[in-house]
């Protein structure tokens, strides 16, 4: 069995019919069901059902889909390794990003572009597990976000290259700041108002991460409402509705005459962040430049 007829069976148990997977390979129907046939008997097993209209898979042909896909990733991610080599970097490179990380992005992009390009970018915003899922379906090679990355997979399919800490502020309504010239505030003082937290059924990294420091200070903030993104949360603070804990750089991108931006006194603690990949994955030449711009 060869490239070729994986790529023919792929394309026949998506379709799950002869005749629309050649009409997609642009090939005949004939040549095509003469070519699961050898398969099928070089295999010596039934891949497919053939009951009713649809082909269905059967178990052994299910578990000959799984192991193509990833053999097909493998081979494409060759041949574009084997053709960057001693060529100039170009092509598209797909970035995942949560949207408390995308203050991080234009400068890197601005440099990386200086030097690149010939290459575009394809950028995609949202949570760990929507990233994760792109990510591991190869619809994304690299994913800028918080750490840690939480998601399906389980942490050892990633590699992870980490990128300088980002401090916790607190953002807090600019009307309810009496004093212009105020530019700390102590947890205490913090736990006394209403509070906004970023968390999901899903996504709890940052919640459990400010609210292990209230713990830590013997103090329980009254949660008025769990946002389930940053946008959600900076939206109802500039509207007065409470206070939150956030990393400095997303005021970069949120910044408003409506927030203030205000240092913690009494502690200092750190939003982990990172760019990820897939650990068995081979990487492109322009992901790998990209790295190097943080680095």
């Amino acid at each position: 069995m060869d490239m070729r007829q994986l790529r023919y069976f792929l394309a026949i148990a998506n379709e799950r019919q002869i005749t629309r997977a050649a009409k997609h390979l642009n090939m005949e129907q004939p040549p095509l069901s003469r070519q699961l046939k050898l398969m099928e008997q070089e295999l010596g097993v039934i891949l497919f059902d053939r009951n009713g209209k649809q082909l269905q898979l059967t178990q052994a042909g299910e578990l000959l889909r799984q192991r193509a896909i990833t053999l097909m990733d493998q081979f494409n991610e060759t041949i574009t390794y084997v053709q960057e080599v001693g060529e100039g970097v170009q092509g598209v490179l797909s970035i995942g990003v949560v949207v408390s990380c995308i203050s991080l992005l234009p400068p890197a992009i601005r440099l990386f572009n200086e030097k690149y390009p010939q290459v575009t970018f394809k950028i995609q915003e949202g949570d760990h597990y929507q990233l994760g899922e792109l990510l591991e379906n190869r619809d994304l090679e690299l994913i800028v976000s918080r750490l840690p990355f939480q998601s399906d997979l389980q942490s050892q399919h990633y590699s992870i290259l980490p990128l300088p800490s980002d401090p916790f502020v607190a953002v807090v309504p600019s009307e309810w700041c009496t004093d212009p010239n105020q530019r700390t505030m102590t947890l205490q003082e913090l736990a006394r108002y209403p509070f906004l937290t970023l968390k999901t059924d899903r996504t709890t990294g940052m919640h459990n991460r400010v609210f292990h420091e209230f713990k830590q200070h013997d103090l329980e903030p009254r949660i008025i409402c769990e946002c389930s993104s940053v946008a959600i949360t900076v939206s109802l603070v500039a509207s007065g509705i409470g206070v939150a804990i956030l990393p400095k750089s997303v005021m970069n991108t949120f910044a408003s005459p409506h927030l203030k931006q205000i240092t913690i006194a009494d502690v200092e603690f750190q939003s982990e962040v990172g760019i990820v990949w897939l650990r068995d994955r081979h990487l492109s030449k322009s992901a790998r430049h990209f790295m190097e711009i943080f680095v």
